[in-house]
C-alpha cells in the first residue's frame, strides 16, 4: 500500500470515528441532531484550570502557606500582607520571565518604598544558588521565594508562568496577569496599587 493511500485510510478512519462520537452524544442526549450546539460545559471557577491557563483569582485573598527561602526556611506568605504586593511567579528557563524581570528590578527601584516585590521561582526541584545568581545577574534586588512543593502555586492556580499578582494591602488580589512591560508594570502599579 502506498503512502497516499495510508494516509486516505487514515484520514476516513478519524472521520469516521468523529462521526460516530457526534452520534453517540446525540444518541445520550435523546435526538438526533447530530451536532454538539447543546453541550455545556461547567463554568465554575473552583475547578482546576486546563493545562496552559491560570485560574482567575482577581477578587480573591492572596493564601497564606508556606514557601522557602534560599537556604531552606520556611517563609509564610502571610507576613507579606500589610502594603501593597506585587508577586511575580516566575523561574531561569522561562523566556518570557527573563525578559520582564529587568523592568521588575526597575520599577521596584522607583516603588519600593511604597510597595513591596516579591519573586516566587516555581520551578520544581531547581537549583536554588543558580536561580538566584540568574535574577540577580538581572538587576533583582527583592525578596525571592522557592515553592518547591507547589503549594502557592497550586494555591492561586498558576499553569504558566510568568504570572504577576498583584496585592493590596488587606491582602485581596486585585490585578492578576501574564508578561508585562516595562510601561505596562508601571501603569498598574499606578493604577491598582498606590
Amino acid at each position: 500500500m502506498t503512502v497516499n493511500k495510508r494516509l486516505l485510510f487514515g484520514s476516513l478512519a478519524v472521520a469516521a470515528a468523529l462521526v460516530a462520537g457526534v452520534s453517540v452524544a446525540a444518541a445520550n442526549r435523546g435526538d438526533d441532531t447530530n451536532t454538539l450546539d447543546d453541550v455545556t460545559l461547567s463554568s465554575s471557577n473552583d475547578l482546576v484550570p486546563p493545562i496552559g491557563t491560570n485560574a482567575a483569582v482577581t477578587g480573591r485573598s492572596f493564601p497564606k502557606v508556606n514557601v522557602d527561602t534560599l537556604s531552606g526556611d520556611a517563609f509564610n506568605t502571610a507576613d507579606l500582607i500589610g502594603r501593597p504586593l506585587i508577586v511575580n511567579f516566575w523561574y531561569s528557563t522561562c523566556a518570557p520571565c527573563k525578559r520582564e524581570l529587568p523592568a521588575f528590578a526597575a520599577a521596584q527601584n522607583k516603588f519600593g518604598d511604597r510597595v513591596r516585590f516579591v519573586g516566587v521561582d516555581s520551578l520544581a526541584g531547581s537549583d536554588r544558588d543558580s536561580e538566584e545568581a540568574f535574577a540577580r545577574d538581572r538587576g533583582v534586588q527583592y525578596e525571592l521565594f522557592y515553592d518547591e512543593n507547589g503549594e502557592l502555586t497550586s494555591a492561586v492556580g498558576i499553569a504558566t508562568s510568568p504570572q504577576t499578582l498583584f496585592i493590596d494591602a488587606r491582602g485581596t488580589i486585585v490585578e492578576q496577569t501574564g508578561e508585562l512591560t516595562a510601561d505596562k508594570l508601571e501603569e498598574l502599579i499606578r493604577t491598582k496599587l498606590l
